[in-house]
């Protein structure tokens, strides 16, 4: 039982003493009787007060309890309608609007609620903007008991228009700066507000300015912390995504960050290279690379296109190539090295198988053909086929050493390939001391006919110079067969080793015209001759009698071009 309970049941008792002395028949002294009215009167008084201390206390005791749930909630949306639901139970309000101060400097209600503990449809925001602006500009609280009376208020159109009565507006400050403003009001009642009201309504108001302030810097917070993840996780899928290794190191040498790219390069996983001295991560290049780390940092600047060959552990040889700048924070301060490394080990083979592949297939052919369109199989097409080949090598071979044997061997072959190249030929094998070529394809080539006898003119040209640098015993013959006719043309072999290569009835045929040349002669086919009679010297000799051959083969010897 309350206090003002036990008062209330004292307060009866003597009043019903009192009325009893009263009406007693008896006689009682005056001033018996005075002290007991008195004493009544003493006790009204005392209820009352007792009655209003508990009622402080009970709104100290709200005002606590929810001060300190307000802040048990970092949710803007929850502190706010704690708020107002707290405003309305608090002041008996019919609604309650809780009205933020916007980027913009202008109010605008953020919640709105009535004693239902409902949320107010926007359409229903009847609110008098006079009083709301006076407690914005003064940043004092206002109290009116009837605002259709009240002399501060009475003329104000939306006072009449909305029929408002009692208004209670207090202001929202945070650390003294106006932030936003509490509004309850009774469109029925007059006067249910009162100054222990508006006190309490203030008290709480600067409680809830703080609570709302740290939930808007919460969630701001919060918005912010999501935005750097979500870039947070842009840059390292970025960083993932970049087919250059990085690397960055400190100032200590110590490395700091590196992504897939690096750890593929190097063979090695991020723990292996996290915390660790360039030294110990990437040992063979550390020799390379300490120079260049120690110009970066002693003169502030980039060094670009380091390339660099290594053996590294588990990888081989590899060829890199190193890009190193100074690692800069925000102010432009440098706290480290970022190292850049781009594996050329797969682009030299590339460049080296190439090298080897135009060595026997012209530039300008290479320059032309499509690697995508490249496919395993053969085309059927029209080309003219030349074999050449040393003549005495097998009985010459016998005197030498391996090592010299090839040495001029390689440069007979040379001079023929040289040859067939320059006619933008292509040199499809060679075998041991023959060279086998084409013309007219992969690329047509409307004079291929005159091309191959250019081609083959160019071998004798090529032997002869060759001669006048060797020495006389190192002097060899060549036999050269050219042919005309459809050949299969195309790749054989498997996805991992190919060889482009042309078969048939046709290349056979020259190599047979070939195999019955004399020492240093040129012979062509007669379907050759036919395409470059107008442009060539030459002469029938005895035909061919070739092998798997039923007639024997008309031939001409070229002496040379017109």
């Amino acid at each position: 039982m309350t206090l003002s309970q036990q008062m209330e049941i004292l307060y009866g008792v003597v009043q019903q003493v009192q009325r009893a002395l009263h009406r007693s028949p008896y006689t009682i002294e005056r001033h018996l009787l005075d002290q007991v009215d008195h004493l009544v009167r003493s006790l009204g008084q005392l209820r009352k007060q007792v009655a209003r201390k508990e009622d402080d206390y009970a709104d100290l005791l709200a005002l606590a309890d929810m001060g300190q749930v307000i802040n048990s909630s970092l949710d803007p949306h929850t502190v706010l309608r704690i708020v107002m639901d707290t405003i309305i139970r608090l002041t008996n309000a019919e609604r309650g609007f809780l009205m933020l101060r916007g980027q913009d400097g202008k109010l605008a209600i953020r919640i709105a609620r009535n004693w239902e503990q409902e949320s107010i449809d926007p359409s229903e925001f009847a609110v008098s903007r006079t009083v709301i602006d006076r407690v914005a500009e003064t940043g004092e609280p206002i109290l009116t008991t009837n605002a259709q009376e009240d002399p501060r208020f009475g003329g104000h159109q939306s006072i009449i228009a909305y029929n408002l009565r009692s208004i209670l507006c207090v202001p929202l400050k945070v650390k003294g700066e106006l932030t936003g403003v509490i509004y309850a009001d009774n469109r029925i009642r007059s006067g249910i507000f009162t100054e222990s009201d508006r006190d309490l309504l203030a008290a709480f108001a600067n409680q809830a300015a703080v609570a709302i302030e740290n939930a808007r810097l919460f969630e701001s917070l919060r918005r912010t912390l999501d935005e750097v993840t979500e870039l947070k996780n842009l840059m390292d899928n970025v960083f993932s995504s970049i087919v250059s290794g990085v690397i960055t190191a400190d100032m200590e040498d110590r490395v700091t960050m590196c992504n897939r790219a690096a750890e593929a390069i190097l063979g090695k996983t991020a723990r292996d290279l996290l915390g660790r001295s360039l030294d110990e991560v990437v040992p063979p290049l550390s020799g390379h690379l300490a120079p260049y780390v120690g110009t970066v940092r002693e003169e502030d600047r980039s060094i670009v296109g380091v390339e660099v060959n290594s053996t590294l552990p588990g990888k081989g040889d590899v060829f890199l190539n190193v890009n190193l700048s100074p690692l800069k924070d925000a102010d432009q301060e440098t706290q480290g090295v970022a190292i850049v490394l781009d594996d050329l080990t797969e682009k030299k083979r590339l460049e080296a198988e190439r090298r080897m592949f135009e060595r026997m297939v012209s530039p300008a052919v290479i320059a032309q053909l499509d690697p995508d369109q490249l496919q395993l199989g053969g085309k059927r097409t029209q080309i003219t086929t030349l074999f050449a080949d040393i003549r005495g090598f097998t009985s010459f071979s016998e005197h030498l050493d391996p090592e010299e044997l090839f040495n001029v061997l390689n440069q007979y072959l040379a001079a023929a390939a040289d040859a067939v190249l320059s006619q933008e030929g292509t040199v499809d094998k060679f075998m041991g001391d023959a060279v086998m070529a084409w013309f007219n394809a992969p690329i047509p080539q409307e004079d291929h006919a005159l091309r191959a006898v250019r081609a083959a003119l160019g071998i004798r040209d090529g032997i002869r110079a060759l001669h006048e640098a060797l020495p006389p015993d190192y002097h060899l013959a060549f036999g050269v067969g050219v042919h005309h006719g459809e050949a299969l043309l195309g790749l054989i072999g498997t996805e991992k080793r190919l060889e482009y290569t042309a078969i048939g009835d046709s290349v056979n045929t020259a190599k047979r015209i070939q195999e019955n040349s004399a020492a240093n002669q040129i012979l062509i086919s007669e379907e050759v001759y036919r395409q470059v009679a107008p442009h060539v010297r030459a002469q029938e000799v005895a035909p061919v009698h070739a092998k798997g051959k039923s007639v024997p083969l008309r031939v001409y010897e070229v002496l040379g071009l017109r």
